[in-house]
């Protein structure tokens, strides 16, 4: 296998490639099929979204070859003397391309110094200057400057989203990628299409076949086992309160990430209650879960323990997480505010 990332690898080379950013890239394909051009955009969204790729596809699609395209990145190029360095440049004439493309990656390092130089040819641009701005936070760019781009918003992809990607980058380096190790993926991902080909790369690095399952996405990341989880679901659902406890110790030994543990105790409840109570999402879940992991829940789903008071007290352990000084405390409290005696 190449060294290069997998990131970088499965890249978008054109709008039709890039997944989920529809409310973007199909207002691009229109600027572009009308021909008016504005001369500043401004991408707005967490990292990992695309925002360079889409940039440099808006590039081509205008007719900017490699050497009218500039990057720049703003975090380590942010002074009064790197901008004014930029926007000298900027008045000599493209090479051979209709337009020169300026693209500054994380903009809102740059120094309010710098933000006064660059608003300038901002204001008063060559007709066939381009610039592309992104940025991971938008409140830090000026209104000044807000004011004189279009402004496009990249939205963090679903889980689902996340899943798919991961599972058709998969086939295309030759590995079947089973629907439960995407669904981990999606999940370690945080809504990151790099973070996801990221994860994937770990995992074919400690791959010895071709069939990827959801243990080698849990041995590769050190994501909690599914077993940690089972083992608390299971003492939930049969009301013993001893075994829940012991299961959560359990897990925080063996170095599970407790935060992450919650989330897939809370994806493991849900999917529980939904297999008791919605007979129509069962085919469905099937399909997502895998057959293991769904014949594994409804096991759960049988007994009476797991209630919408169990989904409660894990969504307020939750929201308590961030702010508690022991990780496992929120899990712990959950479960001995549901069997207090």
């Amino acid at each position: 296998m190449a060294h290069q990332s997998l990131y970088r690898t499965h890249r978008p080379a054109t709008f039709a490639d890039v997944v989920g950013q529809e409310q973007v890239t199909k207002p691009l394909e229109e600027v572009v099929k009308s021909k008016k051009i504005g001369h500043a955009y401004l991408f707005a969204g967490s990292r990992g979204l695309g925002k360079t790729s889409v940039a440099r596809i808006f590039a081509a699609a205008i007719g900017c070859i490699e050497n009218d395209l500039y990057e720049v990145d703003a975090a380590s190029n942010n002074s009064v003397e790197d901008i004014r360095a930029l926007t000298e440049g900027v008045y000599t004439l493209p090479f051979q391309s209709p337009y020169k493309v300026y693209i500054l990656d994380e903009v809102h390092m740059l120094s309010k110094g710098a933000w006064n130089a660059f608003l300038k040819t901002l204001e008063e641009p060559p007709a066939y200057a381009v610039f592309i701005l992104a940025t991971t936070e938008l409140e830090k760019v000026p209104e000044t400057v807000q004011s004189r781009c279009q402004v496009f918003e990249f939205k963090k992809p679903t889980r689902a989203v996340l899943a798919r990607m991961t599972a058709a980058v998969a086939k295309k380096e030759g590995y079947t990628l089973a629907p439960d190790a995407a669904e981990l993926i999606a999940m370690l991902a945080e809504g990151s299409y790099r973070d996801a080909l990221s994860v994937l790369q770990k995992v074919f690095a400690g791959a010895d076949e071709k069939k990827l399952s959801r243990g080698m996405v849990e041995a590769a990341t050190g994501a909690p086992k599914r077993e940690q989880v089972h083992a608390l679901i299971s003492a939930l659902a049969q009301g013993e309160r001893g075994k829940a406890l012991a299961a959560i110790e359990s897990a925080s030994k063996a170095g599970a990430d407790i935060k992450l543990f919650l989330e897939l105790v809370l994806e493991a409840l849900r999917a529980t209650l939904l297999i008791r109570y919605a007979a129509d999402l069962r085919a469905p879940l099937a399909d997502e879960l895998g057959a293991d992991e769904f014949s594994a829940l409804e096991t759960f789903a049988k007994e009476k323990g797991i209630t919408h008071t169990t989904m409660l007290a894990f969504l307020n352990a939750a929201e308590r997480i961030r702010y508690a000084p022991i990780p496992v405390l929120p899990l712990e409290l959950a479960v001995l505010e549901l069997f207090p005696e």
